[in-house]
């Protein structure tokens, strides 16, 4: 397997309007989502091998995004259905295309009750990468088997991601948060960060300083992502910005999952051809980076977030366009 992710699997109830507050929206459109869900589905539609592990309610909502998940070519045999909890529901709003306001139905939702038990071991330690959020580290028993997992991954040799996506309504309190993140950062090979997450963490939105700062705390690689500017990567040896791509955006949801997906395949493919540590070298860096800001932007072009993940022959197209194809 290429890629195992491990979070959460619920309903985006995506605003009808843009622009509104949640007093104002008339109406709400459920949508499959939760981000390392999504990841795992735009790994495989980038052409990757793709698992997801996490706990739904056993309903007709959770269900049905098992199913969606299974349609999109995602190995869904790590998931597991709670008969007391229900699937999370997470409504949103939008202010403008770039940004989204979250209000989570999750007192319990069924991705908090997924427990040390139900991790399938063997899905995790015969990965090239196990990726996981922080979105499953608010709660107990998810944290703990999150945690676990990473570290069952770490055991076995395999490369854990951690996207930081702070959601701060699901944290009491921000300084929780940090010591939380910051122990998922412990585990981490490679980490995701947007600029916010960056002042969060590093105290300054400057991806150069924030990326090294963050690599102090072990990870081999940070990436953040700029929006349209695209995004800049560090390790311990180098250090690189790679330009975005200008689309028209109309709903910029999912971006960064997709950022993350194209990152990985492209580094699995690296370590399928050259093994080792060689995936990180500079060179497949900033050629990865360029894919995965193709993949991100070409996300940004349509409504939803599964529907509107690319596939790799329209991220090679998107790259052939502008010139830029990938090595």
């Amino acid at each position: 397997m290429d890629v195992v992710c491990l979070g959460e699997l619920l309903l985006d109830m995506f605003p009808a309007e843009t622009g509104k507050g949640f007093s104002e929206i008339t109406s709400f459109i459920p949508v499959p989502g939760g981000a390392p869900a999504n990841v795992a589905v735009a790994a495989a539609r980038l052409g990757c091998r793709s698992a997801f592990i996490g706990k739904v309610g056993d309903d007709p909502f959770g269900r049905r995004l098992a199913a969606v998940l299974a349609e999109n070519g995602v190995d869904t045999h790590g998931m597991r259905f709670d008969r007391k909890a229900r699937t999370t529901l997470n409504f949103m709003t939008m202010p403008d295309v770039h940004t989204t306001e979250c209000l989570f139905y999750r007192n319990p939702g069924a991705d908090m009750m997924l427990a040390e038990e139900d991790l399938d071991r063997r899905l995790i330690e015969t990965a090239r990468f196990f990726h996981f959020g922080s979105v499953s580290l608010t709660e107990e028993p998810c944290r703990s088997a999150t945690l676990g997992a990473a570290r069952i991954a770490k055991a076995a040799g395999v490369r854990v991601s951690f996207d930081v996506n702070y959601r701060p309504t699901l944290w009491p309190a921000e300084a929780e948060a940090v010591v939380m993140i910051r122990q998922g950062l412990a585990l981490a090979d490679i980490v995701k960060v947007n600029e916010k997450e960056l002042a969060l963490l590093a105290g300054t939105q400057d991806p150069r300083a924030g990326c090294r700062a963050i690599l102090e705390a072990g990870p081999l690689l940070c990436v953040a992502t700029l929006g349209p500017l695209g995004s800049f990567f560090a390790t311990r040896d180098a250090e690189e910005a790679v330009e975005g791509f200008r689309v028209n955006t109309v709903d910029a949801t999912g971006c960064g999952d997709a950022f993350v997906a194209a990152l990985l395949c492209r580094l699995a493919a690296s370590l399928a051809a050259a093994g080792g540590d060689r995936a990180l070298d500079p060179e497949a860096l900033s050629s990865a980076l360029t894919f995965a800001n193709a993949a991100g932007a070409l996300t940004a072009t349509k409504k939803g977030v599964m529907s509107a993940l690319p596939k790799a022959q329209e991220v090679e197209a998107l790259l052939r366009k502008a010139g830029r194809a990938a090595k």
